[in-house]
């Protein structure tokens, strides 16, 4: 009788933890998809309130590493004039350890850029899920990483031996 309890005790808990995470993961997607539609709208306040205050935003070029402070200096003329970004989900995995108030991410995306893809932290903050660390990188094929590379070459150069100097 005791066996017969702890099993479905754990079967009920089991389930429970279960729900949880599905409730939270579904809560980070939401946040994500009203973050991009925030951008593709270009509603500035609504996009940097779905970040934390000491969020970081990492783009595609190598020297796009913005606190958040910077970030918003960065765009707030993107969405002044109405066309931030229009980023659409292709697809997404969330990462989301039990009672974490931390979660990641990977996504695909389909942007102005061709398919790109976001990876980022996600942290519990003032009873939401907000972007506390966002990376944007434009997915290249490997067939064609060769000729990147080679285009990229001399800026690639320049940018080594100016970071080396510091």
């Amino acid at each position: 009788m005791r066996l017969k309890f702890l099993f479905i005790f754990t079967l009920l808990a089991g389930s429970l933890v279960a729900q949880q995470r599905d409730t939270s993961e579904m809560a980070i997607n939401s946040q994500l998809e009203n973050w991009h539609k925030a951008a593709a709208d270009a509603n500035f306040d609504a996009y940097f309130a779905l970040m934390t205050r000491d969020a970081v935003f990492i783009g595609t070029d190598a020297e796009e590493n913005w606190q958040l402070d910077q970030f918003k200096t960065f765009a707030k003329p993107y969405f002044e004039a109405g066309k931030a970004w229009s980023f659409t989900t292709l697809e997404r995995t969330i990462y989301h350890p039990k009672k974490s108030k931390i979660a990641w991410f990977d996504e695909l995306l389909d942007t102005q850029m061709g398919i790109c893809r976001g990876s980022g932290v996600m942290r519990f903050e003032d009873n939401n899920w907000k972007v506390q660390h966002y990376v944007l990188s434009i997915a290249v094929p490997n067939e064609n990483v060769s000729e990147v590379t080679a285009l990229k070459k001399e800026h690639d150069s320049l940018l080594i031996t100016k970071l080396r100097a510091n």
